[in-house]
């Protein structure tokens, strides 16, 4: 049978997410009203949730030199998209500054480790709205709220996604420091490709079927490279992509639509729900990609 190819961890959860669990969390995460905070100019630029252009690339990895597992992350996140989508992720090492990469990249990724970097994430920013032509006014500039992040502009000439993410430190790592670390790659890499939107859950009993399912936990007041910070962090949230997170990427590479952030990706899912949970289970059966996996939240409707 199917199942008897995915993980042992898969095999021995006893109760599975239902089919209605699947489409509500797709209803909340990919199809929502466009907001945006920021004062920009009005461009013109249409706002389309592509996310196969997304997930084919091209992608440039700057900032620090990137730590061995930020590497490791990367390259089995570009497997698994292949798997998926059956093209690999464009992906270019550039590090130093934004301008080290090569023009309008699809997906620019931001490493850092110590303290956020604001000053250059600024400057990543205005390099960003003269490439695309965003609509920044002069003189803006906002500060780094999160040790993981990612950004998403739509410019005239075209869109693109920004992620900051703070990497491991040099030397030896702790259990908690690799997990930390690898959850908020894992997470902005998962959101700027699939455009998926975070999704608040505030039942603590109930388990986490997604990576972008949060448990607000009010961490404010704690440094962020502290063991406490690093551990609330970890339990608000999955620590690796879920199966229903793989299942989405299957949807979504499958609908093959301009703009997925539409009812018409949902009527997709419902008509070719047992053909993607099909898939799903063939992708989450592969022990390659065990790394960017939660084993306790890949449990797929029956």
């Amino acid at each position: 049978s199917t199942l008897g190819q995915v993980p042992q961890a898969l095999a021995q959860q006893v109760s599975s997410p239902s089919r209605e669990d699947f489409l509500a969390l797709a209803r909340q995460g990919w199809v929502y009203e466009v907001r945006t905070a920021r004062h920009q100019r009005d461009t013109g630029a249409s706002v389309q949730f592509n996310s196969t252009e997304a997930a084919l690339g091209p992608l440039c990895v700057f900032g620090d030199h990137p730590h061995a597992q930020s590497k490791r992350i990367l390259r089995i996140f570009s497997d698994l998209l292949s798997d998926i989508y059956g093209h690999r992720l464009a992906i270019t090492y550039a590090p130093g500054p934004i301008n080290n990469c090569p023009d309008r990249q699809r997906i620019y990724l931001r490493l850092y480790s110590g303290r956020a970097p604001d000053r250059r994430f600024n400057a990543d920013l205005q390099h960003l709205d003269r490439e695309f032509d965003i609509g920044f006014p002069r003189g803006w500039s906002e500060p780094v709220r999160s040790p993981g992040q990612v950004n998403g502009f739509f410019g005239r000439r075209g869109s693109t996604a920004h992620l900051l993410i703070n990497q491991p430190p040099r030397g030896d790592l702790s259990e908690l420091q690799q997990k930390y670390h690898a959850s908020l790659l894992i997470e902005e890499l998962f959101q700027a490709i699939s455009f998926g939107a975070d999704i608040l859950k505030f039942e603590r009993a109930t388990p986490f079927l997604s990576k972008l399912q949060e448990i607000p936990v009010n961490l404010r007041a704690l440094p962020w490279a502290s063991e406490s910070f690093m551990a609330g962090l970890l339990t608000s949230t999955p620590g690796a992509l879920c199966g229903f997170d793989v299942f989405m990427l299957h949807a979504l590479a499958g609908a093959n639509l301009r703009n997925t952030n539409s009812p018409a990706l949902l009527r997709f899912i419902e008509t070719h729900f047992e053909q993607l949970r099909d898939e799903t289970l063939q992708t989450l059966s592969n022990p390659g990609y065990t790394s960017v996996l939660d084993g306790e939240c890949l449990a797929v409707p029956g």
